[in-house]
C-alpha cells in the first residue's frame, strides 16, 4: 500500500520533482533537503536496486503523470470514445474539442489531441535521452549490470508510449534518438514498423528487468510488467501463441494473484497490490497538493457544489454498459456511483451517502477518493490517486483469449479456467451469481471472454482498443447510438494539424484516412 507521508515514496514520485541534473557528480545538490523518495547520505550515490541513471529515468516516469499523457485526453480517447461511456460534466462543456470525442468526427485542429501528441513524444524523448546517456556519457561510472537494467527500464517506458501512440494515431514518426531544437521532422512509419520496435523494446525489458523492486521503489517497471504489456502488444496484432506465452510468464511468476477483492482494487489502500502489474504512481500532501500528482481522478470526480465538488465530472458509465452486466454482479456497484434521489439514498464504497444535488446521475466509482484522505490532505480532487495501467485480471483474460484462439482441447480448458478464475473473484463468495462458464465451443467462449473483459475492466481505458482490435467497433458504436462513428475513419485519431503544419518535406506528415 502506498503511504503518502513517508519521505521515501515509491518510484512514481521518487526524485520526479527534482530538476534534471547532468551527472552523478551533481547528485549531492539534492541531498541537502529530504524530498520524497530522494537519496540520503546513507544510500548515496544510489540505493540498492537503483542505479546511476535514475535522474534520467525518473524524468521519464514523471512524464507518465503529464496532463497530455494520462489525464484528460487519455480519458476522452480511451473511454469516452467507446460505447460504454458518455462525456458527462454539463451540456456542451469544453466545446467541440471535447464533445466530438463522443459525437464524431474529431477535427485535426483539436488542441487536446495535439497536446497528447506533444507530451507522448516528450515521454519518448526522455526515454531516448536516457538511452543516449547510457551509451555515450563516459562521466557516469556504471557497471554493465547497471547499464543493462537502466536500458531495460527506459525501453519499457518507450514501448508503452509508442504502443499508446500507434493505437491512437496509426502512422506516426518513429524516433529513437534525442531530439534537437530545430531538427527536421521525421517521416511517418507504418504501424508494422512501430510494432517491431515495441516488441524489441519489451522483449529486452522482459529479459533484463527485475521481478520486483525494493519497497522504496514500488512502481518501477518489472519483468512482469514488460511481459504483460508484451502480451497485449501481441494480442493486438493477433499473434495468439506469442500472447499466450507472454501472459503465461506473468501468471507463473509468483508475483501476482487475484487475492485482492474487486471492491478494494481501486481504493487508495489497494494501490500496488498483488493485482497491480503496472501503475502510474501519484501522491499529494497538504504542503504539495498537486505537483507530485496526476489529474486523472480530478477530471472524472463528482461534479457538484460545496464539499461534493470533487472534479470535472467527465467520463460517466452509460446505459449501454449498464445493460451488459449479469444480474447482481457486484462489480457494477464498484463501477457505477449513483446520485441519491428523493426516494433512494445511495452510498459510496466508503459508506458515505451520496447527495441529490450532483450534476449527473452517475459517475465513475473507480476514481472516487477516500473522504478521510481528502480531509487529511485538505484537497478534494484526487491528485494522489494512482492509475491502474495493467492489472493482473487483464493479463489472465488476455491469456484466456489467446489460448482460445490458439485452439485445441487443452487450450480451450486453460482458457475456460482462466476466465472462471476472474469470475470467481468477482462473485466474492456468493455462489448464486456469476456461475462458471461451461466448456463450450470456440465462438461461444470467445464471446464469453469478450464480455468478461468489458465488465471486469469497465471504465479502465481498455474498451475502445478492444472493440477496434476485435473488428466490432462499428457495430458496437451503432448499438450505443453513436450514428456519426465511421469505422474507416474513427478507429484512429486525426494526425494533429499543428504537427502537419510544422513538418517539412521530405518528411511532411499526411492525414489519416477520412480526415483530409
Amino acid at each position: 500500500m502506498k503511504t503518502l507521508y513517508k519521505t521515501t515514496k515509491n518510484i512514481g514520485i521518487a526524485c520526479l520533482a527534482i530538476a534534471l541534473i547532468a551527472s552523478v557528480s551533481s547528485c549531492k545538490k539534492f541531498l541537502d533537503t529530504q524530498t520524497q523518495g530522494q537519496y540520503t547520505d546513507k544510500d548515496y550515490p544510489y540505493p540498492g536496486g537503483s542505479g546511476p541513471y535514475d535522474q534520467y529515468i525518473f524524468a521519464a516516469y514523471k512524464s507518465l503523470r503529464a496532463y497530455g499523457v494520462h489525464a484528460f485526453g487519455f480519458i476522452l480517447s480511451t473511454a469516452v470514445r467507446s460505447d460504454d461511456s458518455d462525456i458527462g460534466s454539463v451540456a456542451g462543456d469544453g466545446g467541440a474539442n471535447v464533445q466530438t470525442f463522443e459525437t464524431f468526427p474529431l477535427s485535426p485542429a483539436n488542441s487536446i489531441i495535439n497536446g497528447m501528441w506533444v507530451e507522448y513524444y516528450g515521454l519518448i524523448d526522455k526515454c531516448n535521452i536516457t538511452l543516449d546517456q547510457i551509451a555515450n556519457n563516459k562521466d557516469i561510472i556504471a557497471t554493465d549490470a547497471n547499464k543493462i537494467q537502466s536500458q531495460a527500464e527506459a525501453r519499457f517506458l518507450r514501448a508503452y508510449a509508442y504502443f499508446n501512440m500507434v493505437r491512437l494515431f496509426g502512422r506516426i514518426p518513429l524516433i529513437e534518438k534525442p531530439q534537437v531544437v530545430g531538427q527536421t521532422s521525421a517521416a511517418q512509419s507504418t504501424p508494422a514498423q512501430i510494432y517491431a520496435l515495441i516488441e524489441s523494446d519489451l522483449q529486452f525489458a522482459a529479459l533484463n528487468l527485475p521481478p520486483s523492486w525494493d519497497p522504496r521503489f514500488v512502481g518501477r517497471a518489472t519483468s512482469g510488467a514488460a511481459n504483460g504489456l508484451l502480451a497485449k502488444v501481441y494480442l493486438t496484432q493477433k499473434k495468439w501463441g506469442a500472447a499466450m506465452a507472454s501472459a503465461n510468464l506473468v501468471m507463473t511468476s509468483g508475483q501476482y494473484n487475484l487475492s485482492t477483492p474487486y471492491n478494494e482494487i481501486f481504493k487508495e489502500e489497494g494501490e500496488n497490490s498483488k493485482e497491480s502489474v503496472f501503475e502510474v504512481q501519484a501522491t499529494a500532501s497538504a504542503a504539495i497538493p498537486t505537483a507530485n500528482g496526476v489529474q486523472y481522478a480530478a477530471n472524472q470526480g463528482v461534479r457538484a457544489a460545496g464539499d461534493w465538488n470533487l472534479g470535472d465530472g467527465f467520463n460517466v458509465p452509460n446505459i449501454t454498459l449498464d445493460q451488459a452486466y449479469e444480474p447482481n454482479d457486484p462489480r457494477k456497484a464498484r463501477t457505477f456511483l449513483y446520485r441519491s434521489t428523493a426516494n433512494t439514498t445511495y452510498t459510496t464504497v466508503y459508506g458515505d451517502a451520496t447527495a441529490t444535488t450532483w450534476q449527473n446521475p452517475i459517475y465513475n466509482h473507480k476514481v472516487y477518493t477516500n473522504p478521510a484522505r481528502r480531509a487529511s490532505i485538505g484537497n478534494r480532487f484526487g491528485w494522489w490517486m494512482n492509475i491502474r495501467i495493467l492489472r493482473y485480471a487483464d493479463v489472465v483474460l488476455m491469456y484466456a483469449e489467446a489460448a482460445n484462439e490458439v485452439g485445441g482441447t487443452a487450450n480451450f480448458t486453460a482458457a475456460k479456467d482462466a476466465l472462471n478464475s476472474v469470475r470467481f473473484r468477482a462473485r466474492a463468495g456468493n455462489s448464486s451469481i456469476l456461475p462458471d462458464v461451461p466448456f463450450i465451443d470456440q465462438n461461444q467462449l470467445r464471446e464469453a471472454i469478450r464480455h468478461e473483459r468489458r465488465i471486469e475492466l469497465a471504465m479502465e481505458h481498455e474498451r475502445f482498443f478492444d472493440i477496434v482490435r476485435w473488428g466490432i467497433a462499428g457495430t458496437a458504436m451503432a448499438a450505443a447510438n453513436r450514428p456519426n462513428f465511421a469505422e474507416f475513419r474513427d478507429v484512429l485519431l486525426p494526425i494533429p494539424q499543428t504537427q502537419i503544419d510544422l513538418s517539412k518535406e521530405p518528411n511532411k506528415l499526411t492525414p489519416n484516412p477520412g480526415y483530409n
